[in-house]
């Protein structure tokens, strides 16, 4: 009779070194991690999986990966895959294709959270930016130069813009708030080869002019271009945009909140609906704007937090943003560790490209989870 270990094995499990290094594990802490491969799957991840937090991956036949998720129980997520009542389309295709899954454990839920994103940004895996043309496609919305800006979004600013906010990482959004913004400030949208002629500009022969499009017969542009209105009040338009993306000047949401009420007040429903739509644009404009420069004036803090796994660790954070993890420090040579860290030179304009999606993942997590606010330690402390 042949011995268990001279039959093939219907799903062989080993130890899997990981995915790579990460910024979000202490530098000597062990990788915890199983491959399964084989068509059997399902029971390996019965067999091995742990009730952990972590990230996984799954392979295709020739080895690739094609896509990473994160889980706070490894065992039930992976599980989750293989009901086929239940689970989504797009994890019916992935365990389809799937060859090979692998694993990794992290300490706890944030730490998960930190290195999915990390892999995603890193590796791009298929069936991660499927179908998100944006995806990684960072872009800015800036303010143009005289004699007539007006907002524009575009992914390579020029650094000469009269100003500059983001990254942002929703091309279609930030396209339909710089839509917005220039129709309620009556700003131009033209081609900048379209000659202005502003209504105090000296002119020896008068000329007529055209509106070069529709907006000005709507109301939603001032006509610098048919003189229409003064270089002074142009510019105050402009001041006023700069000073809603700015953080300064919030009363554009106020009061577009106070005219739909009033609208719906009015049984004007169509114009209530437009009205929420325009407010709806702005106030995700506002919202990311104001996470980045929470950011970017954010003092350096600490998040001690103790794993799932009975580990004690500490993320540094600074200007919103994970910069190392390290185990609890017990002498100077460790606290001065942690001073290095933050001595580290940030960029002081803007969050960088690779960044604002990790400042967005650490502002989410902090709303969500709003009691872990208390946990956090200055520097000086």
């Amino acid at each position: 009779m042949a011995t268990d270990a001279a039959q093939p094995r219907l799903f062989p499990s080993t130890a899997f070194a990981g995915f790579g290094p990460s910024r979000f594990r202490p530098a000597d802490e062990a990788i915890l991690g199983r491959r399964i491969k084989g068509k059997r799957l399902l029971a390996g991840v019965r067999d091995h999986a742990p009730r952990l937090p972590g990230v996984y991956g799954w392979f295709d036949a020739r080895g690739k990966l094609v896509y990473i998720g994160k889980a706070k129980n490894l065992r039930a997520r992976l599980l989750s895959y293989f009901r086929e009542n239940s689970r989504d389309p797009k994890a019916g295709k992935i365990v389809e294709r799937a060859r090979m899954l692998a694993w990794e454990q992290t300490g706890d839920e944030f730490a998960a959270l930190l290195r999915e994103l990390e892999l995603i940004q890193r590796l791009r895996p298929r069936y991660n930016v499927l179908g998100l043309p944006g995806f990684s496609r960072h872009h800015y919305i800036c303010v143009g130069r005289p004699p007539a800006p007006f907002a524009f979004a575009t992914k390579n600013p020029t650094g000469k813009e009269a100003g500059c906010y983001g990254p942002l990482t929703r091309w279609p959004r930030s396209e339909d708030a710089v839509r917005r913004l220039n129709d309620w400030f009556k700003l131009r949208d033209c081609s900048n080869s379209v000659p202005m002629a502003f209504s105090d500009q000296a002119e020896l022969f008068p000329l007529e002019r055209a509106p070069k499009c529709l907006r000005f017969e709507l109301n939603t542009c001032s006509g610098p271009c048919v003189g229409s209105c003064s270089r002074a009040e142009y510019g105050e338009r402009v001041r006023k945009m700069k000073a809603f993306l700015d953080g300064r000047d919030r009363s554009l949401l106020r009061t577009l909140e106070a005219m739909m009420e009033a609208a719906s007040a009015q049984f004007e429903f169509e114009k209530a609906a437009a009205l929420r739509d325009r407010l709806n644009a702005l106030q995700w404009l506002d919202d990311r704007l104001t996470l980045l420069r929470r950011a970017r004036t954010m003092s350096a803090f600490i998040y001690p937090l103790a794993g799932d796994d009975g580990v004690d660790r500490w993320y540094l954070i600074h200007r919103g943003q994970v910069r190392s993890v390290i185990r609890p420090p017990d002498s100077e040579e460790g606290r001065s560790t942690i001073r290095a860290t933050f001595a580290e030179p940030f960029p002081d304009a803007l969050v960088g490209e690779g960044a604002v999606d990790s400042v967005l993942l650490v502002a989410a997590w902090f709303r969500k989870n709003a009691a872990e606010k208390g946990k956090l330690l200055r520097l000086s402390a």
